[in-house]
């Protein structure tokens, strides 16, 4: 069964992707904040990492920083889910820390991020041979 961290700091957002998610078959596992999230991360080696941007404590990018310095964390697939609309420097932010994908919670439904998740998973499950 794959595993997903979801790092958000919104309590009925995080039950809300918690339970569509689990509906759909994942092991779920949640973190509150960019610290709790980066020691979950590394300590339990989840298939893919939800994160959110704007949190408490250590934010999702400066989390996201911190785990792509891990051996392990370097390669695990993240979905950034924010409400935050991305400046110039937080671009070049996310292209330098490579996310999967860069999601807004306000044009995606928990079905959705649970179909990115999916579409995630398989492709690196099942890496296509470059042509």
């Amino acid at each position: 069964m794959n595993s997903i961290l979801l790092v958000e700091d919104d309590l009925t957002l995080a039950i809300m992707y918690q339970d569509q998610l689990q509906l759909d078959g994942f092991d779920v596992s949640l973190a509150h904040d960019g610290e709790e999230g980066l020691q979950k991360a590394i300590s339990k080696k989840p298939s893919l990492i939800l994160l959110d941007i704007a949190m408490p404590k250590m934010d999702g990018m400066s989390m996201l920083t911190e785990l792509r310095k891990d051996a392990w964390g370097q390669n695990v697939p993240v979905i950034i889910l924010t409400i935050m609309d991305p400046n110039e420097r937080m671009l070049q932010q996310v292209m330098e820390l490579k996310p999967a994908y860069y999601l807004f919670k306000a044009n995606s439904t928990p079905q959705d991020v649970s179909d990115k998740i999916k579409e995630v998973l398989s492709l690196s499950e099942n890496p296509q041979p470059a042509s």
